[in-house]
């Protein structure tokens, strides 16, 4: 591990004022990801700024009827709060399916959402990624991995956005508020978070340096029955999914798709004009980018878009 200087910050002004003209430096809250990516030397960051104990970790009504989720709040805490479990099920759905419990008493709302998009050329430092060092080119692009994108990808990415809730808020049409150093805040949907690779897959969000997420809102929840987020995994717990669905209402989202979650938009204006839960889905994956490794992934995802609407037509959701 290279060294690194560290402090924590006592209040959000400061921890913005830590990083600002700062490349080097970068927040740090649970670190489940962040501290994995620094032993293996593929983050570097030279300041880290401990967020962690910020007051950034209530969850609470907002006056439209949905939920403030503090950026701090862990992975547990908001899959554990009734509110959430009452009016948000899909989202409680996606949180636990994800990595283990002891994972999820650490990674927090902000930081889940900020996780490196990746696979697992980006952890072989042997091989060339453009993620780790722009130019260097893709080794996943012919490789052995069969995880890819099947949409948004391009000729310097493949890689799938690895966050369950993330689908979840997504479909929920949640958004993000944040803060910068020069007192700015804005509000954006989750849905507009995260980019598309393009010819820069190293930015991975929209954000600019410094800006911290401070909260997710969700909005007034669509009934229960009809949320649902189901995921396909190569084992049976601790796994990445290598397919996922979100519905709720009438919004779907997919996981494992592409390098950010992947609004199926072709499906729900689909469904809209009265297509059955599978016609949907297809209407979607025939935009699939396909290269004979990730072939399966289209027959899955119709599959387990099909089976997860027709759960929530039918009330089980």
């Amino acid at each position: 591990m290279k060294a690194f200087t560290y402090e924590r910050a006592s209040d959000l002004e400061s921890a913005l004022a830590a990083v600002a003209g700062r490349p080097d430096a970068k927040f740090i809250a649970g670190g489940t990801n962040l501290v994995d990516l620094m032993k293996l030397q593929i983050e570097q960051p030279a300041h880290l700024v401990d967020v962690s104990r910020l007051p950034l970790a209530a969850i609470e009504e907002t006056a439209e009827g949905g939920l403030r989720l503090g950026a701090m709040t862990t992975n547990s805490q908001v899959a554990a709060d009734m509110r959430v479990r009452t009016r948000y099920p899909a989202l409680v759905q996606a949180i636990v399916s994800g990595a283990s419990g002891q994972l999820r008493n650490k990674a927090t709302t902000g930081g889940n959402l900020l996780q490196r998009t990746r696979c697992p050329y980006f952890y072989d430092t042997s091989k060339p990624c453009n993620k780790r060092k722009p130019g260097a080119g893709c080794a996943a692009i012919g490789g052995i991995s069969a995880n890819t994108a099947i949409f948004g990808a391009s000729e310097a990415c493949v890689a799938v956005h690895p966050s369950d809730m993330a689908v979840a808020l997504s479909a929920l049409d949640a958004q993000v508020e944040t803060r910068s150093a020069d007192g700015g805040s804005r509000t954006l949907a989750v849905e507009s978070l995260h980019r598309l690779p393009g010819e820069t897959p190293h930015v991975e969000t929209e954000l600019s340096p410094g800006e911290m997420i401070t909260a997710v809102v969700l909005p007034p929840a669509p009934p229960p029955a009809s949320q649902i987020y189901r995921k396909a995994r190569e084992r049976a717990s601790y796994a990445f999914a290598i397919g996922s669905v979100a519905v709720a209402g009438g919004r779907i989202a997919l996981g494992a798709v592409a390098h950010k979650p992947w609004r199926a938009q072709a499906a729900e204006a689909a469904l809209a004009a009265g297509a059955a839960p599978a016609e949907a889905m297809a209407a979607e994956l025939a935009g699939a980018r396909l290269d004979g490794r990730n072939d399966f992934k289209s027959k899955l995802m119709g599959r387990l878009g099909a089976v997860s609407l027709d759960a929530t037509r039918a009330g089980r959701g």
